[in-house]
């Protein structure tokens, strides 16, 4: 989308070179991804401007574990920990239908996006 900063642009292309039907997580079944991935592309197309704006980086949002990815919950980014879209973004809080996402929890480390993750991997096999 044109009118996207280029920053969340970015994190738009990165997300749609990953394919729908090819999981980067080995846990992750195809069809989970699928959806994770069209919530994700749809944060960047209706909040990624705000996010951005607020300070939200793409590990906080896209992250997974280095190793391990999604499998390790406790470094997946806002937008990667659940399939459900967004329904609005905070300085602390992603807002999904039947919860919430905050970067501010303790003790949280962020894993790298997922576009880093899944290249890594396609590398590797």
């Amino acid at each position: 989308m044109s009118d996207l900063p280029p920053a969340v642009a970015t994190w738009r292309d990165h997300l749609e070179r990953i394919s729908e039907r090819a999981s980067p997580c080995r846990y992750m079944p195809p069809a989970r991804w699928a959806a994770v991935r069209e919530a994700a592309i749809d944060f960047c197309d209706r909040f990624g401007a705000d996010a951005l704006a607020l300070g939200w980086t793409a590990p906080q949002l896209f992250g997974v574990h280095a190793q391990h990815g999604t499998l390790r919950v406790d470094y997946c980014g806002a937008v990667i920990s659940g399939s459900d879209k967004a329904l609005g973004v905070e300085a602390n809080r992603i807002m999904f239908e039947r919860t919430s996402s905050y970067r501010n929890r303790q003790g949280q480390e962020w894993g790298p996006p997922i576009w880093e993750f899944a290249a890594k991997v396609a590398r590797s096999a």
